[in-house]
């Protein structure tokens, strides 16, 4: 249960180095498949099934009851219900700013475009609620999905073994105001919302994080004509640290992303040996008082410390990874952070760990992770939106535009696009 120490590797070798934990990928897909084609066929029933089959509860319906909500929120005590209620609010003010205006531009004197924000109309979110119930997704997803006006939440979410949904995970849904709860997770979940049963509703795209299941899920489904957020799997952090950074921070922030999973992955970039070895002890150290110290400790045997000439290596070796987070608490962690072009998500400086962007800080910890960092964003407002371009075409622009119209179309060979513009203009006596 321990980091492997890479000193100095070479460049050839950095894309095996970097690679990420993953299960046999044929298994996992024909495993995927079944369950999938399972709650096609069968619905409600095959929910029911793979309840009492993977989470060991013996539920005789999928719906959370008003009843069951109002319960929850009452056990939920102030002090974390205040502590929600903070990150909500600056989650909110962060979201809320990504809001476009519509952008009308006259492209042509009589041809106006613009671009109109609409939201989807039906979305669906799942939490994971196995080893680590996060109701913190629930804010990260509910709320742009609130702002955005989507007509329609669906939440699914695994129950325990007593049939009962996680009550911070109720208490925080209903803060949003989002009533359509159904107790169902893993790959069934997002076969449940991609199709639809007598129970859950269908949705246009599936929002949220979970293990190598769910994301194989959301992969096939994609597949199918529902939408998805991201690839978005077991979690992962890269920190870029030196001389100068504090050993038990560094190991802290490991220890956070390696806790959430055997299959999470967490990676050390760092100029100083010396500091690598400091950290190695840290992490030894504060391992043992872990509550999920078993879990913590299988993925920390996925995880690697690179020590590297200097923060520009750093730098590269950290661009080539794509990490879900990155945190740079190095001397000169500013200048480093504007030459990051793959990250997820980004924390600066030895005070911002990446626990305040899980929670409270205001970003969205909904971030793309095994290297889809490299082509993929992190979950924000526009992410429940589409965007809906409209053009409007006076005589006069018409007059201007389509000699050029009608000369592209025929030279693609495409008479009819020509025509539509030529009898406009002999409408108007060209």
């Amino acid at each position: 249960m321990k980091m492997q120490i890479i000193n100095n590797p070479e460049r050839e070798k950095w894309p095996v180095l970097l690679s990420r934990p993953v299960f046999e990928a044929q298994t996992l897909q024909n495993s995927v498949r079944g369950i999938l084609n399972k709650v096609r066929a069968e619905g409600d029933k095959a929910l029911l099934d793979f309840n009492l089959q993977f989470d060991k509860a013996d539920t005789s319906r999928l719906d959370v009851t008003r009843e069951e909500i109002e319960r929850a929120v009452a056990q939920v005590e102030d002090p974390l219900k205040d502590a929600i209620k903070t990150a909500f609010d600056n989650i909110l003010k962060f979201h809320k700013a990504q809001h476009r205006e519509t952008l009308t531009v006259e492209t042509t004197p009589g041809v106006t475009c613009w671009r109109r924000s609409v939201p989807i109309q039906k979305v669906g979110i799942y939490i994971p609620g196995g080893t680590a119930p996060l109701f913190s997704t629930v804010l990260m997803l509910g709320v742009p999905a609130s702002i955005a006006g989507c007509e329609e939440i669906v939440l699914c979410t695994p129950p325990g073994p007593d049939g009962s949904v996680n009550p911070v995970i109720l208490f925080t849904a209903d803060l949003m105001g989002i009533t359509k709860i159904y107790k169902t997770g893993g790959a069934q979940a997002i076969g449940a919302m991609a199709y639809g049963t007598e129970t859950v509703p269908n949705v246009y795209k599936i929002f949220g994080p979970g293990n190598q299941y769910v994301t194989e899920a959301k992969q096939q489904v994609s597949l199918e004509g529902v939408a998805i957020d991201m690839p978005a799997g077991p979690s992962e952090v890269a920190v870029i640290a030196d001389a100068s950074s504090d050993a038990s921070f560094v190991a802290s922030d490991l220890l956070s992303q390696a806790e959430h999973g055997a299959d999470s992955q967490v990676i050390l970039i760092c100029t100083d040996e010396n500091k690598v070895n400091g950290v190695a002890t840290e992490i030894k150290r504060q391992l043992a008082e872990l509550p999920r110290k078993e879990l913590a400790g299988k993925s920390l045997d996925n995880s690697k410390a690179f020590i590297v000439p200097d923060t520009t290596t750093a730098v590269e070796l950290s661009n080539a990874y794509a990490p879900e987070h990155l945190i740079i608490c190095t001397q000169d962690a500013d200048d480093l952070a504007e030459k990051i072009i793959n990250a997820g998500s980004v924390f600066i400086g030895s005070y911002t760990p990446e626990s305040a962007g899980d929670y409270a800080s205001g970003t969205n910890h909904t971030l793309p992770t095994n290297g889809a960092a490299r082509a993929y964003s992190g979950v924000s407002l526009d992410s429940f939106m589409k965007q809906i371009t409209y053009q409007k075409i006076d005589p006069a622009g018409l007059r201007n535009l389509g000699p050029a119209i009608e000369k592209m179309a025929a030279a693609e060979l495409l008479e009819a696009h020509k025509r539509a513009v030529s009898i406009r203009l002999e409408k108007q006596g060209r």
